[in-house]
């Protein structure tokens, strides 16, 4: 076989398109991926809008992508045809720049993205470089292990960054594709958890999830319900949506902090008083190397974490899209290949 299937986008909102394309050949330093599964997620608007700085079409979107090794491109080290590996968000680094010299290499300055800087996981082969890859361990399935590539890695590693301890309180905003995850890992990791959704169609699961309180923001108000548990040490906000992250900032307590996951291009106020009568503070978090990815997956596993996933073969890529953007899917939408 020397041909593959390839979903496409081959021009700013332009239909996903299937095509039959050849199978590519690793380069020096880089695997080919046999591609087992590859996750959907908002971010590949980007894609499929044209709206990324310096895209070039035609362009295979995916980066949350799960498979197994089955060529080597010279000068790889350490991987081997039939590892069991995955692809993120965090697709290479140039090793050179500021950001790589300290060891930072989630913030590149010359930083590759699959599915946006070369192809990525809509198809069933891929080639990344070795940089790029996370060890996918034997308990999660290539299903389970897609999401766990993007949403996971970026609420667990915002999680475990954050300063927060056991036993504070810990408030997620949105419980959809980041948030039902960020529940769950909030929970095993000791932290009091607050779910906060728009209404109260969500409350079983997020309580099922391992969340100990949850507040339908269209009947309570999330600033009161968090100040009567003493102020939130954080809130983490998933859903992107710049208005809810301004309405919740008075809960946090003394020292808290606003940690924004949520990617939006709106902006919010807030007043200087808001945060420094209490010390409190602003910032946002990006995804994680494929280190982090590792440990995501492993304390997914480890803690009988799981995202919940909607699963669509390959050719129905445009249809399995639509339920994302749309925020119909509940709450992961993951593409199998033949």
């Amino acid at each position: 076989m020397t041909t593959m299937k390839a979903i496409q986008v081959s021009e700013a909102n332009a239909p996903f398109e299937l095509v039959e394309r050849e199978i590519p050949v690793p380069g020096a330093g880089e695997v080919r991926i046999r591609v087992e599964a590859c996750g959907i997620c908002h971010s590949d608007a980007f894609v499929k809008t044209g709206s990324f700085p310096g895209l070039a079409f035609p362009r295979v979107p995916g980066h949350e992508v799960a498979g197994t090794i089955d060529l080597l491109g010279p000068a790889v080290s350490k991987w081997a045809v039939g590892m069991r590996v995955g692809v993120g968000w965090h697709g290479g680094h140039c090793g050179y720049c500021p950001s790589c010299r300290r060891g930072d290499f989630v913030t590149c300055q010359n930083q590759k993205i699959a599915g946006i800087s070369y192809d990525g996981g809509y198809a069933q082969y891929m080639v990344a470089p070795q940089e790029a890859l996370a060890s996918i361990p034997d308990e999660l399935s290539a299903v389970d292990a897609a999401p766990l590539l993007c949403a996971g890695i970026t609420t667990f590693n915002a999680l475990r960054n954050s300063g927060a301890r056991p036993g504070d309180v810990v408030a997620v905003q949105g419980v959809g594709g980041l948030g039902h995850l960020a529940i769950q890992y909030a929970a095993r990791m000791g932290f009091k958890t607050v779910a906060i959704s728009g209404s109260g169609d969500k409350r079983d699961l997020a309580l099922e999830l391992g969340a100990a309180v949850y507040v339908d923001a269209s009947q309570e108000d999330p600033v009161a319900v968090l100040q009567a548990l003493g102020g939130a040490s954080l809130i983490l906000t998933t859903a992107p949506d710049a208005r809810t992250m301004a309405a919740v900032i008075d809960g946090l307590g003394v020292g808290g902090e606003l940690l924004i996951l949520g990617a939006v291009a709106e902006t919010f106020e807030v007043s200087p008083f808001q945060l420094l009568l209490a010390r409190r503070s602003i910032r946002g978090w990006p995804s994680g190397t494929p280190d982090d990815s590792e440990d995501a997956m492993r304390f997914t596993a480890l803690t009988g974490s799981r995202a919940l996933i909607e699963t669509y073969p390959l050719e129905q890529a445009e249809a399995a899209y639509a339920r994302m953007i749309n925020n119909e899917a509940r709450f992961r939408v993951v593409l199998t290949m033949d």
